[in-house]
């Protein structure tokens, strides 16, 4: 993305509308300070931004990408390549995002985790030292905890993947 041409582009719409920098930092709820800043190509808007601008400014998404006003000829092409750039410069593909934060969930659960796992031996090892049978009610309790756990971190690593309430 190219700053200085996202800036006029910006500068340029928002003239179109006669709009002052006053009145579009108003409607963004941002300041006069913040549109001057992307309309010189300094800083871009905030990510979460955009379609509000675009809306205000009649523009799509692509057009703000690409810093101007597109053709019906030029704008699948220019879709098709903001979509690839985006991609490929996206901070955290999916499975990152998936894998990070089942890391993460193991990590903070370790300690749970590992006591969980010591008392279901020490009672199957138990069981078979008395050999009263229990030792096979413990086992089917470890696979029912270990089935629980891996639903707690997954319902977990949704949430924060996808931003879910569960």
């Amino acid at each position: 993305m190219n700053q200085i041409k996202i800036g006029k582009l910006i500068a340029e719409c928002r003239k179109a509308k006669k709009l002052t920098q006053v009145e579009l930092a108003n409607l963004l709820g941002v300041t006069d300070k913040s549109v001057s800043k992307w309309e010189n190509g300094v800083c871009l808007p905030d990510v979460s931004r955009y379609k509000e601008i675009c809306e205000i400014l009649d523009i799509t998404l692509n057009e703000f990408f690409v810093g101007e006003r597109l053709t019906n000829e030029t704008f699948r092409e220019v879709a098709d390549n903001n979509l690839l750039n985006a991609l490929e410069n996206s901070a955290f593909t999916l499975k990152d995002r998936i894998d990070f934060f089942k890391e993460k969930w193991q990590k903070e659960h370790f300690f749970e985790l590992v006591i969980e796992m010591l008392v279901i031996v020490f009672f199957i090892m138990y069981g078979f030292i008395k050999d009263n049978g229990l030792q096979y009610i413990f086992v089917i309790i470890g696979f029912i905890s270990g089935i629980v756990e891996n639903n707690r971190m997954m319902a977990y690593v949704e949430r924060n993947t996808y931003g879910q309430k569960i």
